[in-house]
Protein backbone atom coordinates (compact mmCIF):
# COMPACT_ATOMS: atom_id res chain seq x y z
CA UNK A 1 0.00 0.00 0.00
CA UNK A 2 1.39 3.41 -0.91
CA UNK A 3 1.82 6.17 1.64
CA UNK A 4 -1.08 8.21 0.26
CA UNK A 5 -3.77 5.53 0.73
CA UNK A 6 -2.30 4.56 4.13
CA UNK A 7 -2.40 8.22 5.23
CA UNK A 8 -5.96 8.50 3.98
CA UNK A 9 -6.93 5.35 5.89
CA UNK A 10 -5.35 6.75 9.08
CA UNK A 11 -7.25 10.02 8.62
CA UNK A 12 -10.57 8.21 8.12
CA UNK A 13 -9.98 6.01 11.16
CA UNK A 14 -8.95 8.98 13.30
CA UNK A 15 -11.96 11.01 12.19
CA UNK A 16 -14.34 8.09 12.64
CA UNK A 17 -13.33 7.12 16.16
CA UNK A 18 -14.47 10.30 17.90
CA UNK A 19 -17.75 10.29 16.01
CA UNK A 20 -18.45 6.82 17.39
CA UNK A 21 -17.82 8.19 20.89
CA UNK A 22 -20.84 10.48 20.46
CA UNK A 23 -23.03 7.40 20.29
CA UNK A 24 -25.15 6.87 23.35
CA UNK A 25 -25.34 5.16 25.70
CA UNK A 26 -21.62 5.20 26.56
CA UNK A 27 -19.60 5.48 29.78
CA UNK A 28 -19.04 9.11 30.72
CA UNK A 29 -15.50 8.61 31.99
CA UNK A 30 -13.71 11.05 34.26
CA UNK A 31 -13.88 14.80 33.84
CA UNK A 32 -13.09 17.72 36.13
CA UNK A 33 -14.26 21.32 35.87
CA UNK A 34 -11.96 24.12 37.03
CA UNK A 35 -13.88 26.49 39.31
CA UNK A 36 -12.70 30.13 39.51
CA UNK A 37 -11.17 30.67 42.93
CA UNK A 38 -12.02 27.16 44.09
CA UNK A 39 -11.02 23.55 43.81
CA UNK A 40 -11.97 21.55 40.69
CA UNK A 41 -15.28 19.68 40.59
CA UNK A 42 -14.99 16.10 39.42
CA UNK A 43 -17.77 14.01 37.89
CA UNK A 44 -16.67 11.36 40.39
CA UNK A 45 -18.01 13.70 43.13
CA UNK A 46 -21.49 13.07 41.67
CA UNK A 47 -21.31 9.30 41.54
CA UNK A 48 -24.79 7.85 41.99
CA UNK A 49 -26.49 11.11 40.98
CA UNK A 50 -27.94 12.11 37.60
CA UNK A 51 -25.98 14.96 36.03
CA UNK A 52 -26.70 17.39 33.23
CA UNK A 53 -23.29 18.60 32.05
CA UNK A 54 -23.30 21.59 29.71
CA UNK A 55 -20.37 22.83 27.67
CA UNK A 56 -20.77 26.48 26.75
CA UNK A 57 -19.10 29.57 25.35
CA UNK A 58 -19.63 32.58 27.61
CA UNK A 59 -20.41 34.94 24.68
CA UNK A 60 -22.68 32.52 22.79
CA UNK A 61 -26.33 33.70 22.83
CA UNK A 62 -27.59 30.10 22.49
CA UNK A 63 -25.44 29.05 25.46
CA UNK A 64 -26.69 31.98 27.52
CA UNK A 65 -30.28 31.02 26.69
CA UNK A 66 -29.60 27.40 27.69
CA UNK A 67 -28.15 28.59 31.03
CA UNK A 68 -31.24 30.76 31.60
CA UNK A 69 -33.48 27.74 30.99
CA UNK A 70 -31.38 25.52 33.25
CA UNK A 71 -31.58 28.21 35.94
CA UNK A 72 -35.36 28.11 35.61
CA UNK A 73 -35.43 24.29 35.84
CA UNK A 74 -32.84 23.88 38.63
CA UNK A 75 -35.21 24.60 41.58
CA UNK A 76 -37.77 22.16 40.18
CA UNK A 77 -35.41 19.27 39.44
CA UNK A 78 -32.74 19.60 42.15
CA UNK A 79 -35.06 18.14 44.85
CA UNK A 80 -35.48 15.11 42.58
CA UNK A 81 -31.71 14.59 42.55
CA UNK A 82 -30.58 16.28 39.33
CA UNK A 83 -27.21 18.00 39.45
CA UNK A 84 -26.41 20.60 36.79
CA UNK A 85 -22.85 21.62 35.93
CA UNK A 86 -21.54 23.88 33.18
CA UNK A 87 -18.07 24.36 31.78
CA UNK A 88 -16.96 27.16 29.47
CA UNK A 89 -14.44 26.34 26.78
CA UNK A 90 -13.70 29.87 25.55
CA UNK A 91 -10.08 30.71 24.73
CA UNK A 92 -10.09 33.15 27.66
CA UNK A 93 -12.46 31.16 29.88
CA UNK A 94 -10.53 31.65 33.16
CA UNK A 95 -11.06 35.41 32.79
CA UNK A 96 -14.52 35.24 31.16
CA UNK A 97 -16.26 32.86 33.59
CA UNK A 98 -16.34 35.17 36.64
CA UNK A 99 -18.05 37.90 34.59
CA UNK A 100 -20.42 35.31 33.08
CA UNK A 101 -21.37 34.15 36.60
CA UNK A 102 -21.85 37.74 37.74
CA UNK A 103 -24.16 38.51 34.78
CA UNK A 104 -26.08 35.21 34.52
CA UNK A 105 -26.40 34.31 38.24
CA UNK A 106 -26.42 30.53 37.62
CA UNK A 107 -27.90 28.41 40.39
CA UNK A 108 -25.37 25.66 39.64
CA UNK A 109 -21.57 25.47 39.38
CA UNK A 110 -20.02 27.03 36.26
CA UNK A 111 -16.33 26.61 35.59
CA UNK A 112 -14.01 26.21 32.65
CA UNK A 113 -11.84 23.66 30.91
CA UNK A 114 -9.35 23.20 28.16
CA UNK A 115 -11.29 23.16 24.86
CA UNK A 116 -9.35 20.23 23.39
CA UNK A 117 -9.80 18.04 26.48
CA UNK A 118 -13.50 18.96 26.59
CA UNK A 119 -14.10 18.12 22.93
CA UNK A 120 -12.29 14.81 23.37
CA UNK A 121 -14.42 14.01 26.43
CA UNK A 122 -17.60 14.81 24.49
CA UNK A 123 -16.42 12.67 21.56
CA UNK A 124 -15.76 15.35 18.95
CA UNK A 125 -12.84 15.37 16.55
CA UNK A 126 -11.02 18.65 16.25
CA UNK A 127 -11.93 18.51 12.57
CA UNK A 128 -15.65 18.55 13.43
CA UNK A 129 -16.25 21.18 16.06
CA UNK A 130 -19.76 21.18 17.50
CA UNK A 131 -22.17 24.06 17.59
CA UNK A 132 -22.58 25.23 21.14
CA UNK A 133 -23.96 24.49 23.66
CA UNK A 134 -23.30 20.78 24.09
CA UNK A 135 -25.45 19.02 26.71
CA UNK A 136 -24.69 15.59 28.16
CA UNK A 137 -27.27 13.75 30.28
CA UNK A 138 -25.41 11.33 32.57
CA UNK A 139 -27.33 8.77 34.62
CA UNK A 140 -26.68 7.51 38.16
CA UNK A 141 -24.46 4.74 36.83
CA UNK A 142 -22.17 7.20 35.03
CA UNK A 143 -23.53 6.50 31.55
CA UNK A 144 -24.16 9.24 29.00
CA UNK A 145 -27.78 8.59 28.01
CA UNK A 146 -28.27 11.60 25.72
CA UNK A 147 -26.02 14.16 24.09
CA UNK A 148 -27.18 17.19 22.12
CA UNK A 149 -25.31 20.03 20.47
CA UNK A 150 -26.39 23.37 19.11
CA UNK A 151 -26.52 22.00 15.55
CA UNK A 152 -29.83 20.33 16.41
CA UNK A 153 -32.39 23.05 15.63
CA UNK A 154 -35.26 20.77 16.63
CA UNK A 155 -33.81 20.31 20.14
CA UNK A 156 -32.59 23.88 20.65
CA UNK A 157 -35.34 25.71 18.76
CA UNK A 158 -38.58 27.18 20.01
CA UNK A 159 -39.36 24.07 22.08
CA UNK A 160 -35.98 23.89 23.87
CA UNK A 161 -37.50 23.97 27.36
CA UNK A 162 -39.89 21.14 26.45
CA UNK A 163 -36.99 19.06 25.11
CA UNK A 164 -34.89 19.77 28.19
CA UNK A 165 -37.75 18.69 30.44
CA UNK A 166 -38.23 15.48 28.44
CA UNK A 167 -34.52 14.65 28.61
CA UNK A 168 -34.34 15.42 32.34
CA UNK A 169 -37.49 13.44 33.12
CA UNK A 170 -36.09 10.45 31.20
CA UNK A 171 -32.80 10.77 33.10
CA UNK A 172 -34.59 10.86 36.47
CA UNK A 173 -36.98 8.02 35.69
CA UNK A 174 -36.22 4.78 37.52
CA UNK A 175 -34.39 2.30 35.34
CA UNK A 176 -36.40 -0.67 34.11
CA UNK A 177 -34.08 -3.05 35.91
CA UNK A 178 -34.56 -1.19 39.20
CA UNK A 179 -38.34 -1.13 38.69
CA UNK A 180 -38.44 -4.88 38.10
CA UNK A 181 -36.22 -5.49 41.13
CA UNK A 182 -38.38 -3.26 43.35
CA UNK A 183 -41.71 -4.61 42.10
CA UNK A 184 -43.54 -6.67 44.70
CA UNK A 185 -43.62 -10.36 44.00
CA UNK A 186 -46.83 -12.30 44.22
CA UNK A 187 -46.65 -15.23 46.55
CA UNK A 188 -49.23 -17.84 47.26
CA UNK A 189 -49.50 -20.43 49.96
CA UNK A 190 -51.91 -22.55 47.99
CA UNK A 191 -50.60 -25.81 46.65
CA UNK A 192 -51.10 -26.60 43.00
CA UNK A 193 -53.98 -28.93 42.27
CA UNK A 194 -52.99 -32.44 41.20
Amino acid sequence: MSKLPMSLLALVLAAGAPLAAQQVPRPAGEFAIQIPGGKPISLADYKGKPVLLGFILTTCPHCQHAVELLNKLQPEYAPRGLRILASAIDQDAPAAVPLFIKNMHPLFPVGFDDPVATLNFAGYALTRLPHMPVLLFIDRQGTVREQHDGAEPVYFGDTEEQHLRGSIDALLAPSKAAAVKAAPRKTTSAQPKP
